[in-house]
């Protein structure tokens, strides 16, 4: 058994990794759902017939070329600090970290592509990309899934499509979706009337880790909602052309902002520089709300010598599972927000306080 955390990207090198648009486009995500014919689906299969469909789909993902050297393993080998660092990631689902014997994943050593094995479906396999990719994304799960059906047979229905577990994926079982941060539209009150718009085009938003999730740190997640009785290629289109609409409302937000509230904007990120700082303790939630507008300042030229890189990274190492693994002693929920704030302290000691006239680089 490989050690996850030998095995995983480090947050330092997961922050560095870059995409078109990523100020805003923070990943781009296509999902397949497939099953087995003649398996029950996992809701409905007894433990035994579990393990059975696990032991036919890990060897047959984990040999594919994609995955020359993965990590693949049973869920119930995981420890729970590992399945939650692997949600904090976004690499599997917090439905699929609850699960244990029978079922599995399989992940790349790029962490571009992954597949959760007997989570709502038998496989629900991703791939993954930075920033606005996600025709980059198609294509390659659309390859991964050509080879998998040479080697495995998926329930498929001439008239229905492809047979999942939930009707909402009935038909191509396509679900594609960006993270977006958006935190301009947040700050102009623009955030719902967009929200409403894209919701009414038949997508969902949803917050930081998915369905039933708030927003955290101005992070949403917009996805496509019906797999049925259009093409792959339709669904992947009409999200790029909603996406982009999105990127131009959001940087069209800022740009006002600075315009016509510029004292509004520095008070919110100077405030939020302020406090992770100087804080002593901090819960995750509002570091990652007061690190999404250190990420708009940073963006908008207000911490002229700091990489946004320096502040994913915070975004990642600051959520509990991930603050906990750096430790040896389990923390109790006040200890974290101690030693996340003494480690956001320490990050940021050499970072000065934001410009408010970035052009000449006069401070306020």
């Amino acid at each position: 058994m490989k050690d996850l955390h030998q095995f995983l990207i480090s947050p330092a090198e997961a922050a560095q990794q870059h995409g078109p648009h990523d100020r805003i486009v923070m990943s781009s995500r296509v999902r397949l759902a497939r099953n087995l014919r003649g398996s029950s689906f996992p809701g409905w299969a007894k433990k035994p017939e579990r393990v059975k469909v696990l032991e036919a789909v890990l060897p047959a993902v984990s040999s594919l070329p994609e995955m020359a050297d993965c990590f693949s393993e049973a869920m119930d080998n995981l420890a729970a600090l590992d399945k939650q660092i692997l949600v904090e990631r976004h690499l599997i689902s917090r439905e699929h970290a609850a699960k244990n014997v029978g079922s599995g994943i399989v992940l790349n050593r790029e962490e571009s592509f992954c597949v959760m094995i007997n989570e709502e479906d038998h496989l629900r396999m991703q791939a993954l990309r930075p920033g606005f990719q996600i025709r980059e994304a198609w294509t390659a799960i659309d390859r991964l899934d050509t080879q998998l059906e040479k080697r495995l047979d998926f329930a498929f229905d001439n008239d229905l499509g492809y047979l999942t577990a939930c009707p909402t994926n009935l038909g191509t079982g396509i679900r594609v979706s960006a993270m977006l941060h958006l935190p301009g539209l947040v700050l102009a009150e623009q955030i719902n009337p967009i929200i409403q718009s894209v919701n009414k085009l038949g997508l969902a938003v949803r917050g930081l880790y998915g369905e039933g999730t708030e927003a955290l740190g101005n992070v949403f997640q917009v996805s496509n909602q019906m797999t049925l009785g259009e093409s792959e290629i339709v669904i992947v289109e009409r999200l790029e052309k909603v996406l982009s609409q999105i990127i131009e409302h959001e940087e069209n937000a800022r740009q006002t902002l600075l315009e016509k509230k510029a004292k509004v904007v520095f008070n919110h990120i100077g405030r939020a520089y302020g406090i992770l700082a100087n804080a002593h303790s901090i819960s995750s939630k509002e570091t990652m709300n007061l690190l999404s507008l250190m990420r708009l300042g940073v963006d908008m030229g207000l911490f002229p010598n700091t990489q946004r890189s320096l502040v994913d990274e915070l975004f990642l190492t600051t959520q509990p599972a991930h603050l906990q693994r750096q430790l040896s002693d389990k923390l109790s929920a006040e200890e974290r927000d101690l030693v996340r704030a003494d480690m956001v302290r320490d990050r940021l000691k050499n970072v000065g306080r934001p410009v408010t006239n970035p052009a000449s680089g006069t401070v306020n």
